[in-house]
């Protein structure tokens, strides 16, 4: 294995990004470790740079997008826009809990179908009626794939999100959704979600990031998800931020023996957006589906890092990316197997897609394997294409218009990825999303 050395640009004055320096005050009644922690990730956001554009994790891209000069923390909304976040959150009809975040504030909490046992959580409740196991698992992975600064911030100043604990032998069957709102010229906001699954259990959770107005505006999102043995976690994130804002979306995935993780990220809006997805396999017979759904249009980016990571013998993960690109959008997918030493009988496959919709947009793919073990089964691939002409002739010998034939057929190659969901009521949601993003 060759070894990169990145280059290391100048670290800004811990002046310039004081202006995000968080309110410790706020910690007064924390627990110790979690003071500890905040202080020591400010630390680390004030000594770490900007990553370089020629940083392998940031190629074809640029971490200047997350722009942090100008921002100021998101304060708090007032009566009005609380209703109006209420209001928009709206998705899957029948639920087992909601929670509404605006602003890094709680706003509306329901929880009318949870299973036995079920904690669906505010963070900083949580943090106080269950800190040991925040401290347990919190941003415990490092960043992997290129946010080290941006996490560093966010662990600086977390204080929203949800934390959902689902016990042993027990099933959560409708789903949990969260929203993420965010309103306010500039404003920047630090949603977390930590999913925590007892052995034996199993449970879906839905993100939504979005954007009450169409302002600048930056979120700076973690999620961390826990898979105990043989239990299963079903994580969708949707993001639908305004057109001028910038998304980033951290995700850390552990996935225990015979345990099962599929999770999803759609990407529907932001100037710039940019996921991150480690899926650790850290137990024997473990199971890890990746999927994306990408829709950039004008001159949004999307960019995303994957780390299939098999740490166990008789693992399997699947990752399949869908992006489909038009105007002067760009899309950006750089994916790693690793298969580590003793994890044999492996299996992983990786395949990301592009359907370009225009001459002007452009789709970047460096898809990698990294091999340590025997006995292995891996595959990685990916392909870039406009809509074949051999579809748009039979569709239009149907009668059916152009510009209809282009949507039907660029909806039939997204679905491909929603309809392993496997949930009708899910299926439905996220489809709406996606046809309502072709206005």
């Amino acid at each position: 294995m060759s070894t990169v050395t990145e280059p290391q640009p100048e670290t800004p004055s811990s002046a310039d990004q004081l202006h995000l320096e968080p309110d410790f005050n706020r910690l007064n009644e924390a627990p110790v470790w979690f003071q500890q922690r905040v202080r020591s990730a400010w630390e680390v956001y004030l000594a770490t740079p900007v990553p370089a554009a020629k940083t392998e994790t940031w190629r074809y891209s640029n971490a200047r997008r997350i722009q942090l000069d100008g921002l100021h923390l998101a304060k708090e909304a007032g009566a009005e826009d609380q209703q109006r976040a209420v209001l928009l959150s709206q998705g899957i009809s029948k639920l087992g809990a909601k929670l509404v975040f605006l602003n890094d504030r709680l706003v509306h909490a329901s929880a009318d179908a949870l299973a036995l046992g079920v904690q669906c959580l505010p963070f900083a409740e949580a943090l106080r009626t269950h800190g040991d196991v925040l401290e347990q698992y919190l941003m415990k992975r490092e960043s992997a794939l290129g946010s080290t600064k941006f996490a560093a911030l966010h662990l600086a100043h977390v204080k929203a999100g949800a934390v959902v604990l689902v016990p042993k032998n027990t099933v959560q069957e409708l789903p949990i959704e969260i929203y993420h709102w965010v309103s306010g010229e500039n404003a920047v906001t630090f949603p977390h979600t930590l999913i925590v699954a007892g052995e034996q259990s199993r449970v879906t959770v839905v993100d939504h990031h979005g954007s009450l107005n169409q302002e600048h505006a930056q979120s700076i999102a973690v999620a961390d998800l826990v898979a105990g043995p043989s239990s299963r976690i079903q994580y969708i994130n949707v993001q639908e931020m305004a057109d001028k804002a910038n998304a980033l979306h951290i995700s850390s995935t552990s996935v225990g023996k015979n345990a099962e993780v599929q999770a999803l990220q759609l990407q529907l809006g932001a100037a710039f957006a940019r996921s991150e997805s480690v899926s650790d396999l850290v137990g024997e017979h473990s199971r890890s589906e990746m999927f994306a759904v990408t829709l950039p249009v004008n001159d949004q980016v999307v960019d995303m890092r994957t780390l299939q990571n098999h740490l166990a013998p008789h693992s399997f993960s699947d990752l399949l990316y869908k992006n489909s690109l038009a105007d002067n959008s760009r899309s950006i997918f750089s994916g790693l197997i690793q298969v580590a030493e003793g994890a044999h009988y492996t299996d992983a496959y990786q395949k990301c897609r592009n359907l370009l919709n225009s001459e002007e947009c452009e789709a970047v793919s460096m898809p990698g394997l990294e091999i340590n073990a025997d006995q292995v089964k891996c595959s990685h691939g990916a392909t870039s294409a406009p809509i074949s002409e051999d579809e748009l002739f039979y569709l239009k010998a149907r009668g059916i218009a152009d510009r209809e034939s282009r949507r039907l057929i660029e909806l039939g190659f997204l679905e491909d990825v929603i309809s392993r969901l496997g949930d009708e009521a899910l299926i439905e949601d996220l489809d709406r999303r996606i046809e309502a993003k072709h206005g």
